[in-house]
């Protein structure tokens, strides 16, 4: 087994290389693993299919001989205001915006992370001359990273489902080294991992639109308005489409009105900045008729490096469709024909999820004066 001062090198050199927060645990079978199958069981996945992979409950699974899990923090945090605060630029504004969740502004957050990441496997093949397997994962293997990230002593998971720092809040990036190197873990075996802080809060609950909290610590991601518009590949549920706001990718409203995340630290890292498409659009309050209007090609092209590209061209437009017919500002003039004759010929798309949600944003545009 490594020494100690193994353990501080990594952690040493996970800062040296950006990170904010860096813990090593052991792949153990902890208590969070008993209660998936029964979230599972529920239905609470809904089309996530990859989220009922074995080894996701299993550590055992992940790797041949594994031994070591270690888990990096990026934080993501820019200056720009929280969607509840802006919401009055969204919906209420003319022309029309979306928002897009804070993660999906800049660059993808995966090749960021996995950058900074495999330079970290680079030092530990410095370091240990003995044979070892090792892998990193951004966000892209089996892999409950908030679980291992609160038993390596990085924060607690939180009544949102999410992993809480004190100091950072959840505006974090996690990422993981699994490795059959042995090292010695952050936490002590006397120690126990961060306590949780939520007490009586439940703000996130009371503010989540869609009721996707379904209690504390309890999220049916099939509410979720991540879920909604990013996962989920059919039509959106009709009960739902009016809670969804002007969201068009993810959603933030659970971490915005969070107390931690009030006085959280603002990023150091500037692929994380809004990202700017030309000299009038940017991933901050983008315009729906401009996200409803994208080619398929156009939609590639814009969103190529960007994560946002997961929603995928089809959803992206149904999503726009929504926020369309959310918009709660009295369009006239020039702007309602515009859009009208905009959701008139989306109504008309071979893809029904298009059409449909065309069909329901028309209606809901045309029930308002001018």
């Amino acid at each position: 087994m490594s020494a100690p001062s193994d353990s501080a090198w990594v952690l040493n050199r996970a800062k040296a290389l950006g990170f904010d927060l860096c813990g090593i645990v052991r792949p153990e079978k902890f208590p969070e693993f008993e209660k998936f199958a029964e979230w599972l069981d529920r239905g609470y996945a809904g089309e996530m299919a990859y989220l009922h992979d074995p080894r996701r409950a299993d550590p055992s699974q992940l790797m041949p001989g594994l031994r070591t899990v270690i888990v990096c923090a990026l934080n993501y945090n820019t200056a720009q205001p929280c969607s509840t605060e802006a919401a009055a630029h969204g919906p209420e504004s003319l022309p029309p915006r979306g928002w897009i969740s804070r993660y999906a502004w800049g660059a993808d957050y995966h090749e960021v992370m996995w950058e900074k990441l495999n330079a970290l496997v680079a030092g530990l093949k410095e370091r240990f001359a003995q044979p070892f397997t090792v892998r990193a994962c951004a966000d892209t293997g089996p892999i409950a990273e908030r679980v291992f990230a609160k038993h390596a002593g990085l924060g607690w998971l939180g009544k949102n489902t999410l992993l809480l720092n004190e100091d950072f809040g959840s505006w974090l990036f996690l990422g993981v080294i699994i490795t059959s190197l042995e090292l010695p873990p952050s936490l002590e075996p006397s120690e126990s991992p961060p306590p949780d802080l939520c007490g009586n809060c439940r703000q996130c609950l009371d503010a989540c639109p869609t009721g996707a909290l379904v209690d504390a610590y309890v999220m049916d991601a099939r509410k979720c308005i991540s879920y909604l518009t990013i996962e989920l590949r059919g039509s959106m549920p009709e009960q739902l489409r009016e809670q969804v706001g002007w969201q068009v990718y993810g959603c933030d409203i659970c971490q915005d009105v969070c107390p931690y995340n009030r006085k959280a630290p603002i990023t150091s890292v500037a692929e994380f900045q809004p990202r700017r498409l030309n000299s009038s659009t940017s991933l901050l309050e983008p315009s729906l008729e401009w996200l409803a209007g994208l080619s398929e090609r156009e939609f590639r092209e814009a969103f190529r490096k960007s994560a946002v590209k997961r929603t995928k061209w089809a959803g992206m437009v149904r999503n726009a469709c929504i926020a369309f017919g959310n918009t709660t500002a009295a369009m006239s003039g020039p702007l309602r024909e515009r859009i009208e004759n905009l959701l008139k010929r989306l109504e008309q798309s071979g893809i029904s999820t298009i059409a449909e949600s065309a069909q329901w944003a028309l209606g809901r545009i045309q029930e308002k004066p001018e």
